[in-house]
């Protein structure tokens, strides 16, 4: 049960003001009713509170509810009233990775009575585990959020978007289903390489960067709002003098982002005659209703039951169910257009629902689909192998489970001992990457140092003010993936930050480095490295390998090898048994003769001996060559 003082807050409505004359009476906008032992008001208490503190707005048809008991057993029945096209208000929030957007999301939520005091928690939006452990966001979420100013109720939606470089597809879908973004920058760090680059997106995908700016954790001792205000004057070209100075954890200037969400981004266009087109961002895999659509309507409307058609995929379902998000999804009959919803229609795969494609209706198609879509690129590559070679079946099914969640996933079941031999290829390819980075000025060197360890070619450097720095180099991916990013955090003190994109495939020199123990060639410890790094991989891994292979009775050579050429090599000695523990002096013939049988003995050995590699040996050799690649 909600207080008195929470029901006036879910509508907007002043708080009634308590007076003393006698115990546990309330007196004001609302008549004198005691409260129950609890301190908790009764349900008709609190109805009558509701009716009597606004009585006219009922009377004027606006969507304000009057209903205490529906507020009380569902407080998310007021966000599903209709208002009208003008007073929506769809925006999401640019942020680099770890500027606080997540927290004032939260904040939001909060002011907006979305989300109760009581159900609060940090990084509300956020729902895997890793999510909150890492603290940034990963899959996007969206919220429908009711705002009352000046007595009108408004309906906003926020799409809250990943900040991380990997995710710009979706970012990008996520701004083309809204008509104002929140560029949120941190006062203390600055803009970031994340904030440039989500900014040229939307400018690429011809959507207008609306001026409301916010410059979060001023409360910070070392914030510097102005200087951070001017650095986006100078690196965007946006004016800041209205920008908003607000601390999201401290709660400091939400109400004055709400007020300019309204009153600085525009409405969506009233298109709701118009065949139905909807825009999907997002999507996910429900094992019990399948495929459930996250999606904004630009053109038409949708009702539940309707049959309806991808364009992209060229699928055609029912719509079971369609509903809003708020966060939680809540079930309605109908959206109209600039609404943004949800919808589950017993789709199997997400590949039939990407994330870009139209929804449209089957009977009546719209002439164009809307644009901006693609297919999504991988852009993190991961090697698995399992702990146990028999549960390689096992692993792959789980995968093609996986695929099912995400479409953006490709398997591909491969190793490195399948490449052909070099008589029989003409050349080999690797992907390459163009990398932005910003850095303070002192950084620089070390940064450009890093570049050229990782075969990168350097393309140019901008002074984007007058102590930070733009450095774009263009690399393989296979020296980012490792930990570039980390070695561009350490050398510059965690102050640069990077954006990256995938520019293409070029030829380059490499060589497939096999990896000989005691004779056999172990294939789990083959790679592809480029023919410059052979040695230095060669060398780490047979010497890494000596140190975790237990010693055998025979003496092991490891080796690393190129073809027929060994480049590297390490032996293991063989333990030895004294033989000659019980010859105290004698002739030192028969010192020899025993020697040599057991020489002969070891030989023998070798030749059926075989040599078992434990799994830490292959858990330590991948964290050798990630350091050393």
């Amino acid at each position: 049960m909600l207080m008195a003082s929470d029901f006036c807050r879910l509508a907007n409505f002043p708080r009634p003001q308590p007076t003393t004359n006698h115990r546990g009476a309330w007196r004001g906008s609302c008549s004198p009713r005691p409260f129950p032992s609890d301190g908790r008001p009764s349900e008709p208490w609190a109805f009558r509170c509701l009716r009597i503190a606004r009585p006219s707005a009922v009377s004027r048809g606006r969507s304000v509810s009057c209903r205490a008991a529906e507020i009380t057993t569902d407080p998310g029945q007021d966000r599903l009233m209709k208002v009208p096209i003008s007073n929506i208000r769809n925006f999401c929030i640019i942020a680099h990775i770890d500027h606080g957007k997540s927290t004032l999301a939260d904040k939001l939520l909060q002011l907006t009575g979305t989300v109760q005091k009581r159900e609060m928690k940090e990084q509300f939006l956020d729902n895997m585990d890793l999510e909150r452990e890492r603290g940034i966001t990963i899959k996007l979420q969206a919220a429908r959020m009711r705002y009352i100013l000046e007595n009108e109720p408004y309906c906003l939606n926020l799409i809250d978007t990943p900040g991380h470089v990997d995710f710009s597809y979706e970012v990008s879908r996520s701004l083309a289903a809204c008509e104002g973004a929140l560029l949120v920058v941190d006062a203390s760090q600055g803009v970031e390489a994340q904030t440039l680059a989500n900014v040229y997106l939307a400018l690429e995908n011809n959507l207008e960067i609306i001026p409301v700016r916010v410059l979060n954790k001023i409360d910070l001792p070392g914030a510097e709002p102005d200087r951070v205000s001017q650095e986006i004057e100078e690196i965007i070209g946006l004016d800041c003098s209205d920008a908003i100075h607000c601390s999201a954890k401290e709660g400091i200037g939400i109400s004055d982002i709400l007020n300019a969400i309204i009153t600085r981004i525009p409405p969506p266009k009233d298109a709701a005659g118009n065949p139905l087109r909807a825009l999907i961002f997002d999507s996910y895999y429900d094992p019990y209703r399948g495929v459930i659509v996250y999606f904004r309507v630009v053109d038409g409307t949708i009702k539940k039951g309707d049959k309806i058609y991808f364009m992209a995929s060229g699928k055609d379902y029912i719509a079971d169910e369609i509903g809003v998000l708020s966060p939680n999804q809540l079930p309605v009959d109908e959206l109209y257009a600039g609404e943004v919803g949800y919808l589950s229609a017993s789709i199997r795969s997400v590949a039939d629902a990407r994330v870009g494609d139209t929804i449209t209706h089957f009977g009546r198609r719209a002439e164009s689909s809307l644009p901006g879509y693609e297919e999504a690129r991988p852009m993190v590559f991961c090697g698995l192998f399992p702990v146990d070679a028999d549960q390689f079946p096992e692993l792959r099914d789980a995968l093609e489970k996986l695929q099912l969640n995400d479409a953006a996933l490709k398997i591909d079941c491969s190793n490195p001992t399948l490449l052909p031999e070099p008589g029989k290829r003409r050349q080999i390819e690797e992907p390459f990457v163009k990398i932005e980075m910003l850095t303070p000025k002192e950084y620089i060197g070390s940064l450009m140092e890093l570049g050229q360890e990782r075969r990168g070619e350097f393309k140019e450097m901008n002074f984007i003010t007058e102590n930070r720095a733009s450095i774009i180099y263009e690399l393989p991916l296979a020296e980012m993936v490792g930990d570039f990013f980390d070695q561009l955090k350490s050398r510059s003190k965690g102050y640069a930050s990077m954006e990256y994109t995938f520019v293409g495939y070029r030829e380059s020199e490499l060589v497939k480095l096999d990896i000989h123990i005691n004779g056999e060639p172990v294939e789990p410890l083959a790679t592809i490295v480029h023919k410059d790094k052979a040695y230095a991989v060669g060398r780490a891994l047979t010497q890494k390998l000596k140190e975790l292979i237990p010693r055998q009775m025979f003496k092991v050579p490891i080796q690393a090898c190129i073809g027929a050429k060994v480049i590297a090599s390490e032996s293991l000695s063989a333990i030895r048994k004294d033989v000659l523990s019980k010859c105290y002096g004698g002739d030192i013939t028969r010192k020899k003769k025993l020697l040599k049988k057991q020489a002969e003995g070891k030989k023998r050995l070798k030749a059926i001996g075989k040599v078992e590699v434990p799994q830490e040996a292959f858990m330590a050799v991948l964290r050798l060559e990630k350091e050393v690649i």
